[in-house]
């Protein structure tokens, strides 16, 4: 089974967060096949959540092409997160980084078990 390109998911992710009524936008474009995506929540607040793929080892074998993400951060000021990804970007110039703006925080992903429950819903 074979892994949606990131440019194709990251379409559909818009999408997704537009028909809410939140807005999203690409920050910084990365590798258009498989580029790793981070997720930034701004709640509006001046601080927001950042989520980023999830360890390995969390991949469920029955569906290995799905994207996983964890929380890496919760309530940090939006410059805060900036720093992070700055060192995360050095790491991985390929990465792709996507800001959704939404007063409920919604990540409107799939997180592992160790994250909080899927705030989709």
């Amino acid at each position: 089974m074979t892994r949606l390109r990131t440019d194709i998911w990251v379409a559909a992710l818009i999408r997704q967060v537009e028909t809410t009524g939140a807005f999203v936008t690409v920050v910084k474009k990365g590798a258009v096949e498989a580029g790793t995506v981070f997720l930034i929540v701004d709640g509006g607040d001046g601080t927001g959540d950042l989520y980023g793929p999830a360890p390995q080892s969390i991949f469920d074998t029955d569906r290995p092409a799905d994207r996983v993400f964890s929380q890496l951060a919760a309530g940090a000021t939006l410059a805060d997160l900036e720093t992070r990804l700055s060192s995360e970007r050095r790491f991985d110039p390929d990465l792709w980084i996507v800001e959704i703006q939404d007063r409920r925080r919604r990540p409107f992903v799939s997180l592992s078990d160790d994250s909080q429950a899927d705030p989709r819903s």
